[in-house]
């Protein structure tokens, strides 16, 4: 057998597309210098939880960490679908930062990662447009978590992809024809959902009549282990895109997270809850593109994933998180994309020749 190569990288930024992309590329990497000089340094909780879920997914795949946990060296397996895995995510992270075919379970809404309301409405629709199959595509809410204890328990069914992806055309965002949204509590009174509903309506109203926000109220055994409320809006265009954003509030995590310190602060009321997340949809929505900014990295991931066919997408202003996407894209797929910025319209369009990846765990009949 043959000696590994390793893709060598540096630092804790955007750990999770680094890992997701050797994994479907089968590249080996080691990454060093994970924190190395913050005060608690290595992994998170989250990140451990992240690389215990790729083994119990992949055959064969190997996770080496060192003591400090600031060096982690890590070797693909393969892929292997039609399984029916349960996996704890842990509190450190929300479940939508896993984002895997699988029953997990843990906090399903909070203010740092899209919530399981984003992922059912928003993210589920976009791998529809990349030839996915609807039928079997689902997410079941069983129970709501928020920080700090979490409790949440969602199953996600991902059908099996026959062959490959299709390679898109997806440049016109249309015009927003309705707003649809679904607000929580849980353990908190259900008039925490009726002020942000009330506040978020009267942002929306004077731009759009058909504004309707359904309301999830959990209590008992659904309502998690923890105290907590938040929202999820969604524009729906003409054109069959979707534009969304959300939120969650509660009471801080434990100090095994040290580094979300935006996490530790007072609760905000309710109506200023519903204002703001207004206020944010109305941003996305303002900025175009055919996907929100917080799904700017999954819509390129798939992009360069299709059939060596030419696909092409328009986004609004790149995001942070976007731009990393396509550095990394580029390094472990070796898919580059063709941008072109739009002035007047303050969009980019891009364009990018599909890796040409198949789906190798498919069933053999």
């Amino acid at each position: 057998m043959g000696k590994v190569s390793y893709m060598k990288l540096k630092g804790s930024q955007n750990l999770r597309i680094r890992l997701l992309l050797a994994t479907l590329s089968t590249k080996s990497i080691i990454i060093e210098d994970i924190r190395a000089d913050a005060t608690w340094p290595g992994l998170r909780p989250h990140e451990v939880s992240f690389l215990r879920l790729l083994e119990k997914v992949c055959d064969d795949c190997v996770v080496e960490i060192n003591e400090t946990g600031t060096k982690l060296k890590y070797k693909p397996g393969i892929i292997m679908g039609g399984r029916h895995l349960v996996h704890d995510c842990g509190v450190s992270r929300s479940i939508s930062y896993f984002l895997e075919p699988l029953i997990v379970l843990g906090i399903t809404n909070d203010s740092k990662d899209p919530s399981i309301d984003t992922f059912r409405s928003t993210t589920l629709p976009i791998l529809k447009q990349f030839g996915i199959p609807a039928e079997g595509l689902e997410l079941k809410i069983e129970s709501r978590g928020v920080a700090p204890k979490g409790g949440g328990e969602v199953v996600l069914s991902v059908p099996m992809v026959p062959n490959s992806l299709k390679a898109i055309k997806w440049v016109d965002e249309g015009l927003v024809k309705r707003i649809r949204g679904v607000s929580f509590s849980t353990r908190v009174s259900v008039q925490f959902e009726n002020t942000m509903i009330h506040a978020a309506r009267g942002i929306l109203n004077p731009f759009l009549s058909d504004v309707h926000i359904f309301t999830d109220h959990k209590a008992g055994a659904q309502a998690g282990m923890s105290p907590g409320y938040g929202i999820s809006l969604v524009a729906e265009t003409t054109s069959g895109c979707v534009i969304s954003v959300d939120t969650a509030v509660s009471y801080s995590r434990g100090e095994d997270d040290a580094d979300l310190e935006d996490d530790r602060k007072d609760l905000i009321p309710a109506e200023e809850v519903g204002e703001q997340i207004a206020s944010a949809l109305l941003g996305e929505i303002k900025q175009g593109g055919v996907v929100d900014s917080t799904h700017q990295g999954l819509l390129f991931l798939l992009c360069a994933l299709c059939p060596k066919d030419v696909s092409e997408v328009r986004v609004g202003k790149l995001s942070p998180y976007g731009i990393e996407a396509l550095r990394h894209i580029r390094d472990f797929l070796g898919v580059k994309f063709v941008m072109k910025p739009d002035a007047s319209t303050g969009t980019v369009n891009l364009m990018c020749l599909g890796s040409g990846f198949q789906n190798l765990s498919r069933k053999v009949s």
